[in-house]
């Protein structure tokens, strides 16, 4: 199936909520996702895929600034971010709808418009701080606002949803190097790099030199214990929430494999996880939800 790139239009009519065209998006652009988010209830199924085709919209504009220029790029940006206030655009409007069923916080919204807003120039990030920063910012956000449409309602999880999100974008910059590299970004920290003998050019260039494999492991090491942490946050959620997001974890986490398995050459090929492997991974994932759900049997929230 493929479906065009939505970009919102600078004005509009007041649209409906359009569940039908987010869906469409989570399943075009991020399937691993939408195969996680199948375990859901319909009525936040429908929610959290709102909240994924705003998000990818965002995501969308900037990738296309090549093309478009950076200007109209911003101008697009900011009619999106003005969605937030007067949502027209019928994903915007159905984005709208999931925040006031679910009390979605905006702010994150706002700080993921700011984070994607960093990638309509070239830029470096000298360190680790500063990537996480831009992982918060374009992913951890993405936590925030899906933890209560999971069920979430203890503010103490919500530091794990962020690793949670920012584990899956360092694992999608690592996937994603070669990509990347011929877009003109590099996103691993100019720090590692050093530290591992590795130079940018070379990079860009279609090839890691120094010691890549080594920087790999070290990051693939990073966004393992990121998983690990958020993992920490399951049981606070409803359980098809917990459900969902062990699955989302444990299949983004097959990733990370998946370059291992392809002993760290990202510049090859990409590494993707097949839906028949995602299936064979679904004992695992039930077992894991067993054992997490076993301690505490009281009153399952759908």
């Amino acid at each position: 199936m493929t479906v065009d790139v939505h970009l919102p239009c600078l004005v509009s009519p007041v649209s409906a909520p359009d569940w039908a065209q987010c869906r469409a998006v989570v399943r075009t652009h991020g399937r691993t996702f939408y195969f996680a988010s199948q375990f859901l209830p319909p009525h936040r199924r429908r929610a959290i895929h709102a909240a994924y085709a705003f998000c990818r919209t965002a995501d969308d504009i900037v990738d296309r600034a090549p093309a478009t220029g950076a200007a109209l790029a911003t101008r697009a940006l900011d009619a999106w971010a003005a969605e937030l206030d007067t949502p027209r655009d019928p994903i915007a409007v159905a984005f709208a709808a999931a925040r006031a069923i679910y009390g979605i916080p905006i702010e994150p919204a706002r700080d993921l418009l700011r984070g994607v807003a960093m990638d309509l120039a070239p830029r470096h990030y000298a360190n680790w701080d500063d990537l996480r920063l831009y992982c918060y910012r374009v992913a951890g956000t993405v936590g925030l606002m899906a933890t209560p449409i999971l069920g979430g309602t203890d503010p103490a999880a919500l530091p794990r949803a962020v690793d949670l999100g920012i584990a899956m974008q360092l694992t999608n910059i690592l996937r994603d190097v070669a990509e990347d590299a011929r877009m003109g970004r590099i996103y691993l920290p100019l720090e590692d790099l050093a530290a591992f003998d590795c130079d940018p050019e070379a990079i860009m260039a279609g090839y890691g030199g120094g010691r890549f494999r080594e920087l790999m492991a070290f990051e693939i090491a990073r966004a393992r214990a990121l998983y690990d942490s958020a993992r920490l946050g399951i049981p606070a959620l409803c359980p098809a929430g917990k459900l969902t997001t062990l699955a989302s974890a444990h299949l983004y986490g097959k990733i990370l494999n998946r370059i291992e398995e392809q002993h760290y050459d990202v510049f090859a090929s990409r590494a993707y996880i097949p839906t028949s492997r995602k299936l064979g991974a679904m004992p695992t994932v039930a077992a894991s939800f067993v054992r997490l759900y076993l301690p505490g049997l009281a009153s399952p929230r759908a």
